[in-house]
């Protein structure tokens, strides 16, 4: 907990080796993955890096969209940029769960400030050029687990994971 009170999420998708995407790009598709993240994220906060924010089609709706820059001066519409972790958390201290959703040095930034990974563990390798930091299982440890097996409509085995971090 930070001293706003807040539970803030770490949330991903990552593959066996914590690839997180190549070119600023997902490099699977699985519908149910992204039915979850929208369905957890959904109502609350997101802060996110520019180039994650870039990636995106547009700012995603019901969320207030955060983004944390080094640059100065940057305007995106829908969207909050702020040029600081401390300003991010800020900018969140009306809800009581907001997400980290990338990219990799995002969740850098914000390992130490997390209670929570909401990772989905994707048990196949990809290229990557961008990853997930690593767990340190000494300080987390996983709270729930649900393992769910490729189908016709997903090509990979998956895992979604809850992680909390130790008291």
């Amino acid at each position: 907990m930070n001293k706003l009170n807040q539970e803030i999420t770490m949330i991903a998708a990552v593959a066996e080796d914590n690839g997180l995407g190549l070119d600023n790009k997902l490099v699977w598709h699985i519908p149910r993955d992204l039915k979850h993240f929208k369905d957890l994220t959904n109502g609350h906060c997101i802060i996110m890096g520019r180039k994650t924010f870039e990636s995106l089609p547009k700012a995603l709706p019901n969320r207030k969209n955060i983004i944390l820059s080094r640059k100065k001066n940057i305007t995106f519409n829908d969207a909050v940029v702020v040029n600081s972790v401390e300003k991010a958390i800020e900018e969140t201290r009306h809800d009581l769960k907001p997400y980290i959703v990338g990219g990799g040095e995002i969740y850098e930034l914000f390992m130490k400030y997390s209670s929570y990974i909401e990772l989905t563990r994707i048990h196949h390798k990809f290229k990557s050029d961008t990853f997930f930091p690593k767990i340190n299982l000494n300080k987390w440890e996983v709270v729930k687990r649900h393992d769910i097996k490729k189908s016709e409509l997903e090509n990979y085995n998956y895992s979604f994971l809850t992680y909390k971090r130790k008291t």
